[in-house]
């Protein structure tokens, strides 16, 4: 691992009433490198900002960490970078199938995570937006 993954967990141990397997951290310590930060990424391309033809939370989900990997390869990282991230979701009925899916791009990776409901995001049809944080250790 590039950075120091302090107090590991899966989501299976901590909502163990929720069908999760996630792998994240309490906390990550990262010395030197360079730090990417990513805006908060919707279901929509990144060439065309065209929004993906779903209103399926999984399929959005899929979206939007396909473009944080992209982003962050794009930026010269790979995902075992990424640090932090912050999901938003529109319906809380939809965190599980929202991390879930989250879930099989951060596997063994153990990043911090921290997620809301908020009352809408920035287009009605979109159901989850998510930022990350990535560090390029040196």
């Amino acid at each position: 691992m590039a950075h120091l993954r302090h107090r590991k967990f899966n989501t299976s141990d901590t909502y163990p009433e929720q069908n999760l397997d996630n792998d994240l951290s309490q906390a990550v310590v990262a010395r030197g490198g360079t730090t990417i930060f990513l805006r908060g990424q919707c279901p929509q391309d990144l060439d065309t900002a065209q929004n993906i033809d779903s209103h399926d939370p999984v399929e959005q989900t899929h979206k939007v960490m396909g473009n944080i990997k992209q982003l962050v390869e794009e930026c010269g990282g790979e995902m075992a970078h990424v640090t932090k991230l912050v999901v938003y979701l529109t319906d809380v009925r939809h965190r599980e199938a929202v991390y879930r899916t989250m879930g099989e791009y951060i596997k063994g990776v153990f990043p911090v995570c921290t997620g809301l409901v908020v009352v809408a995001l920035a287009r009605p049809e979109w159901l989850v937006e998510i930022d990350a944080t990535a560090v390029i250790p040196d």
